[in-house]
């Protein structure tokens, strides 16, 4: 995923946090608003609890390879923010692959 397409700020992520439509499963907690920039931008955050900062990066750069393949940024129309919950650990890749493409193209919260 290239960092164009990345929400960095943390202002940026508050924002969306606070004026966005929340929706969750087992493995993450979904954000998103109407997007600002030409592209869709997304930002990962999880908690210090849920490993070692190996762990932690592992999954980020798993979530950011799910997100390369399930989004086309120039035509996805929100900014999201994706926290990663306790439960993407118990779940394999694939699982959780498809509990993150499920919120991406769920409509009831947009």
């Amino acid at each position: 995923m290239k960092k164009i397409n990345r929400v960095r700020k943390s202002q940026e992520f508050q924002d969306v946090i606070h004026k966005g439509k929340k929706q969750a499963n087992a493995s993450f907690v979904f954000y998103r608003v109407k997007k600002k920039e030409a592209q869709a931008r997304i930002g990962i955050s999880l908690s210090k609890k849920i490993g070692h900062a190996v762990d932690r990066n592992k999954y980020k750069r798993q979530v950011r390879m799910m997100c390369q393949d399930l989004i086309d940024f120039d035509s996805y129309a929100y900014d999201v923010i994706l926290i990663i919950r306790f439960g993407y650990r118990e779940l394999s890749y694939e699982d959780n692959k498809n509990n993150l493409e499920k919120l991406l193209t769920d409509t009831t919260i947009g």
